[in-house]
């Protein structure tokens, strides 16, 4: 299904959450000689995070799995929520939804693994790589063009602020207009 097929619920989501490996990645692991593990972002997905918050909406992540590379990204880029460690998704979007008081049909969530299918099902707009698996792409009720890692953050910020009417032109008008608000974006 393409993003701009239905305006449906996206122009009232309040919180987008976005799975980790697969979606804000492309699923690389590197691990470094110490054991470390080293996890490739894409800078335009720290852009979409900014873009969310200039338009009023948050942003975070909900990964089962928690390393310190995927804590030091969410942190830096002024994520509201960061729920790290939870393979029961469902129940952390249980406290979300309580902890912030947005509905879960005010939600947004960004998956690409059979682990996110049953929190797709239960919040307002799904949204899948155009990588994800079959089964996941099935579910979402929109596929990026965008493959995990390349910007899948971006298209669905994009997106949604599309589905509240603005063009590309009025979503980064903070930036055309102001040098200093684009160090504050870009991170």
């Amino acid at each position: 299904m393409a993003l701009s097929d239905h305006a449906d619920a996206r122009g009232g989501i309040e919180l987008v959450l976005f799975d980790v490996d697969g979606v804000l990645t492309d699923g690389t692991l590197l691990i470094g000689p110490e054991g470390e593990a080293l996890k490739p972002f894409n800078v335009r997905d720290g852009v979409a995070v900014g873009l969310l918050r200039q338009h009023g909406i948050k942003s975070g992540v909900l990964s089962a799995k928690s390393s310190q590379p995927l804590l030091t990204r969410a942190t830096q880029l002024g994520m509201d929520v960061i729920k790290l460690g939870f393979s029961r998704k469902l129940e952390a979007i249980a406290q979300i939804s309580a902890e912030w008081q947005i509905p879960p049909a005010r939600i947004a969530f960004a998956g690409d693994d059979i682990i996110d299918i049953p929190v797709m099902r239960r919040i307002g707009v799904a949204y899948a790589p155009a990588d994800a698996h079959p089964l996941v792409r099935k579910v979402a009720t929109h596929v990026t063009a965008s493959l995990g890692g390349r910007g899948v953050a971006r298209e669905i910020a994009e997106d949604l602020l599309a589905a509240r009417g603005l063009t590309l032109t009025e979503m980064y008008a903070h930036l055309l207009e102001d040098d200093d608000a684009l160090g504050d974006l870009v991170q």
